[in-house]
């Protein structure tokens, strides 16, 4: 796939601009978007990542859109499985409603950031050592495995999401309030600055979102081997993503069955990897098969343990619903 340095250029012109706007508004107006707004938005952002994918279709072919919806699929759903994190941090730190937003797009522009490094990596990594294929590989199945471990033993990876190592250094070595005053980061008081609670949720949204990093560019690069096509999937699926967080934060809880999903996505991709990593080095002809998926295949498999995991999560969830003593309803970790 050919991308000109024009296109490159318009596409994080384009992005930067809808960043800046956002980031602007939002500082000038904090609020708690409305259930409209959200939905609107939503709507906005996902027709524009299937427009997209279908103009990669007119321009390079249906192999590469294949490989754009892929991964758009894929790091859409680690983001949504991110979201709870997410709804954590904000619970335990206590961050008002009207600010959460502001929160949000600050942590979902960090976001980008250790994205794109890491996407830039990868890149680097993968043109120049066709081993390292093994490595993200066997890196997705251990996530994959992990995963499942923590489902089935009911662990909660987020337990203590908002006092990592980072954090508990930061709160240590610089003096603090315990109080939010806006969107503000610094407040002085008596002459002296003192760093707000909202500094220390983008320190804990930021650190987190580094970690997510780590999970979803070996995901994708196991779907697109092309940084453009990567960086883009990576950029469609963040954008609505605060949205999503007010539209289903409090849905959240009835896709049980997500984290087993993503296991079994993350596993069938690491084998992908491992598999093209033998074909590299022609492991598989040796052995006697061919170690290539085809995207049509990991885009099926993709799509349908998304489907599956959704709708088992929502009967499931319904049929707790159902069990429940009259009256007794889940908390609203939004609040």
């Amino acid at each position: 796939m050919h991308v000109t340095s024009y296109a490159w250029i318009i596409t994080v012109a384009v992005m930067i601009t809808v960043l800046a706007i956002d980031v602007f508004v939002i500082g000038r107006r904090p609020h708690e978007p409305s259930m409209k707004e959200c939905s609107i938005f939503i709507g906005i952002y996902v027709t524009l990542a299937i427009l997209f994918g279908f103009g990669v279709w007119w321009v390079s072919g249906s192999r590469y859109a294949g490989e754009f919806f892929a991964g758009w699929l894929t790091e859409y759903s680690l983001s949504i499985d991110n979201l709870f994190i997410f709804i954590i941090i904000m619970s335990k730190m206590r961050v008002p409603r009207h600010l959460q937003q502001f929160a949000l797009i600050i942590g979902i522009v960090l976001a980008l950031i250790f994205r794109g490094i890491f996407i830039a990596l990868g890149a680097v990594a993968i043109e120049r050592f066709s081993w390292v294929f093994f490595l993200f590989g066997a890196f997705l199945v251990y996530t994959a495995v992990k995963l499942a471990l923590e489902y089935f033993s009911g662990e909660d990876e987020a337990e203590d999401v908002g006092e990592n190592p980072l954090m508990r250094l930061v709160r240590k070595r610089f003096p603090s309030t315990d109080q939010f005053h806006g969107t503000k980061l610094i407040w002085k008081v008596n002459g002296r600055r003192l760093l707000t609670p909202m500094f220390f949720v983008i320190v804990a949204l930021g650190s987190t979102d580094l970690l997510f990093a780590l999970d979803s560019i070996p995901a994708i690069y196991g779907l697109t081997q092309e940084p453009y096509l990567v960086f883009t999937a990576n950029v469609f699926a963040l954008m609505g993503l605060r949205q999503l967080y007010f539209l289903i934060g409090g849905l959240l809880k009835k896709l049980v069955y997500l984290s087993l999903g993503l296991s079994v996505v993350l596993a069938f991709i690491g084998v992908k990897l491992v598999l093209h990593a033998m074909h590299e080095y022609e492991l598989d002809q040796r052995l006697g098969f061919n170690g290539e998926i085809t995207i049509a295949m990991s885009l099926t498999v993709i799509i349908t343990t998304l489907v599956i995991t959704t709708v088992a999560s929502l009967i499931k969830s319904k049929r707790d619903e159902k069990r429940a003593p009259e009256g007794v309803h889940n908390a609203d970790d939004l609040r």
